[in-house]
């Protein structure tokens, strides 16, 4: 009896361990993303890898998530093209991402990842 109880002790510790764990897929969030403003709905910014057949835009702004924690803004430069800003990023709770730009131009600020399914990303941005 002693053994089943243990076994059961076990087994419920298991399936709690495994259910706190981030439910994002950090593998998939690596790469350069673009924002698909077209497909934005109610707060929530969609974006697509950089190799996505985009329709015709006047500029997209977007993130490259790096493996290693490096991170990089794009925004629109003033001469249309895109301007990169290096910073750091790492999970904060299950679903968020914590930015932190290097050049502090704008505060830090975080990421609630909405989806990530797909070669589609859903966020929402909050501040800090």
């Amino acid at each position: 009896m002693r053994l089943f109880t243990f076994l059961t002790f076990l087994s419920i510790l298991f399936l709690a361990a495994t259910c706190t764990q981030s439910s994002i897929n950090l593998r998939k969030l690596e790469g350069t993303w673009l924002h698909a403003h077209e497909e934005d709905q109610e707060g929530v910014l969609v974006y697509r890898p950089n190799t996505y057949a985009f329709p015709p835009s006047r500029g997209r702004t977007g993130f490259a998530f790096d493996r290693a924690g490096l991170f990089t803004q794009y925004d629109i430069a003033p001469t249309d093209g895109l301007e990169g800003h290096e910073g750091t990023w790492k999970m904060d709770g299950d679903n968020t991402v914590l930015i932190s730009l290097d050049d502090k131009q704008e505060p830090d600020y975080r990421l609630e990842i909405v989806s990530l399914e797909n070669n589609v990303l859903k966020v929402r941005r909050l501040e800090k």
